[in-house]
């Protein structure tokens, strides 16, 4: 088990995410991500626009996940 923050993956808020797979890792702070935009958090809305600019740039969107892969699997285990 690794866990990763919500800043830690682009987002707004010190909100830790604990998964055994990077996958997961990206499933949990997707639904958070969706949480708090039902809920119009500013913070994260930010977050989200900036991913958003970064993602229309070709190849960005895989860059980025691959690079967020690896600082996952070098975290220590919990």
């Amino acid at each position: 088990m690794k866990t990763m923050t919500c800043k830690q993956l682009a987002g707004a808020c010190d909100k830790t995410f604990s998964a055994e797979t990077f996958e997961e890792m990206a499933e949990l702070s997707k639904q958070h991500g969706m949480e708090m935009f039902q809920a119009q958090d500013e913070a994260h809305l930010k977050a989200m626009s900036d991913m958003q600019t970064l993602m229309s740039k070709p190849g960005a969107m895989e860059a980025w996940f691959e690079s967020k892969r690896q600082e996952f699997e070098a975290l220590p285990e919990d």
